[in-house]
């Protein structure tokens, strides 16, 4: 692996914090700040505290600290939200390879109205990340430094919006972001600026809507060099009825990264449709052609009043490090959000509802649809994915499934040092398939039992290599007042080691926590 002296931070990076600071320091959006620190122990006891391969497994008992707090403001002027978590870890054994002392993870996303036309968008975070879609993953343990490292992910972006009375709309905007891995990772550090614009029919245009829209990024990349897009792009809707419209795009993509082969321009195009058939159902599809091939789009969505369904397909060019700019998710709170709608109308009331149900029953904030593992490489990802919530008088059940397909679309020099030359290829092209499930039944108001299933299986397209991982949990919760948790916790991990060799590990842990939240 190749160590590489850390380079100075970009000027923009360092004018992150002095931008969220003028945002929270202005007397329009000093309001009304909603500060919750966390605090908690847990003790936990498991037979592969490092998950390593079965013969070598060492059992373990961890005593963890954990501190953080979280902070949110909506305002006319502002709306932040952000949280941040340090995790401290001590062993029985100090002596046992591969182990992690401290983990830390942060995130803060604020939107700021300078005038009434003039916005400043800006978003941080970081925390631990897989490295290779194979072998154990960061969702397993905190405490095993095996196939992961930090990501810290920044962008700022000022935008500006203007009205054209009932005509246009106009959006501009400038992006300058970044992510980094470390200096001591094979995944570049990279920077990258953005211009867009887009001009969009107005009110005045009831059955003909249109659109005009223009992209450019310029990226440096510290591996894998410079690299650059551009995308134009008209748009048109043709309103058949209130409830179904007709659509159709057409516009030129222009790449210029070192492809394997093959164009890495040309003109594109879609048509398509958008279908109401009432407020609580929607339906949209495209179909057609890009530079790389035939491609196409679907999102469907369904609330009931115990239930929310929503399915979606995307076909389109990527890099890891955008995923980490837009992580994909799946939220659990959003979810949540439009279950509680039909009988909490109020969007604050529902906010403070939601977050209450997610505290009270433990479910996770999101629930991750494949794994982002570190490429420095342009991708084809076709990914589709699956979501269902039901919530019922005295339990609820969250549950996803997904497909996604990544092919490499440029060379592979720049990602040959991440998993070394043996397994250069393992990340070239892969499929992921998934499925996780959360299932929570509340005993009373105050103590809620969950059960946990999250199921994977990764394929290399290239090597035929191919691993499944599975991870099964069951907790027990209780509020003991409205500051005080405690929570029991079994889980059963199994999975490959990563290493090409068919190898497996497996763990089985029982934790006891207490935390705090004021």
């Amino acid at each position: 692996m190749t160590i590489t002296t850390a380079k100075r931070p970009d000027r923009a990076l360092l004018l992150t914090p002095l931008a969220l600071a003028a945002m929270l320091l202005s007397a329009e959006c000093r309001a009304d700040w909603k500060f919750t620190p966390t605090a908690g122990v847990t003790e936990t006891y498991t037979d592969n505290v490092n998950l390593a391969s079965d013969d070598r497994a060492r059992s373990q008992l961890v005593s963890e600290a954990m501190g953080g707090f979280s902070l949110t403001e909506q305002s006319a002027r502002l709306r932040f939200s952000g949280a941040a978590h340090v995790h401290q870890f001590i062993y029985t054994d100090g002596n046992i390879p591969n182990l992690n002392d401290r983990e830390h993870d942060y995130s803060a996303t604020a939107l700021a109205k300078l005038t009434d036309e003039l916005f400043l968008d800006v978003f941080a975070a970081g925390g631990p990340q897989s490295i290779s879609a194979f072998g154990p993953q960061v969702s397993d343990n905190l405490y095993s430094m095996g196939n992961r490292t930090t990501v810290n992910s920044w962008r700022i972006s000022p935008y500006l919006q203007h009205h054209f009375g009932n005509t246009a709309e106009l959006l501009a905007r400038f992006s300058r972001d970044g992510v980094d891995a470390g200096s001591r990772n094979a995944f570049g550090s990279s920077t990258a600026s953005t211009a867009s614009l887009n001009l969009n029919s107005g009110r005045s245009f009831n059955d003909v809507g249109w659109g005009l829209s223009y992209t450019h990024q310029e990226m440096q990349n510290r591996l894998a060099g410079p690299s650059s897009f551009s995308n134009a792009l008209a748009n048109l809707r043709l309103r058949y009825s209130p409830r179904l419209s007709a659509t159709a795009t057409a516009g030129y993509d222009k790449y210029d990264y070192q492809a394997l082969g093959g164009r890495t321009a040309g003109r594109n195009w879609t048509g398509g449709f958008i279908w109401t058939p009432s407020s609580r159902t929607s339906l949209q599809a495209s179909y057609g052609r890009r530079y790389f091939g035939k491609t196409g789009s679907f999102a469907a969505s369904h609330h009931s009043r115990h239930s929310v369904w929503s399915i979606n397909y995307s076909d389109a060019i990527t890099t890891s490090r955008q995923q980490f700019l837009l992580p994909s998710t799946i939220d659990t709170a959003a979810l949540l959000d439009s279950l509680f709608s039909a009988t909490i109308p109020d969007p604050v009331l529902r906010q403070q509802a939601v977050q209450a149900y997610l505290q009270a029953t433990g479910l996770p904030p999101s629930l991750a649809n494949n794994v982002n593992y570190l490429s420095n490489r342009y991708l084809r990802q076709k990914q589709l994915s699956a979501a269902v919530a039901f919530n019922w008088a005295h339990s609820s059940l969250v549950t996803s499934v997904s497909k996604t397909e990544r092919t490499a679309l440029s060379l592979q020099q720049s990602d040959s040092e991440l998993l070394g030359s043996q397994l250069a290829t393992l990340n070239d092209n892969t499929r992921q398939r998934g499925v996780s499930s959360v299932y929570t039944y509340r005993l009373n108001s105050r103590t809620a039992a969950t059960a946990t299933a999250n199921l994977t299986r990764v394929t290399s397209i290239d090597t035929g290599i191919t691993e499944n991982h599975r991870q099964l949990r069951a907790g027990l919760a209780r509020r003991f007042d409205r500051y005080m948790n405690f929570a029991v916790d079994l889980r059963h991990v199994t999975g490959g080691t990563g290493a090409g060799t068919g190898r497996t590990y497996s763990e089985n842990a029982v934790s006891a926590s207490l935390s705090a939240q004021f």
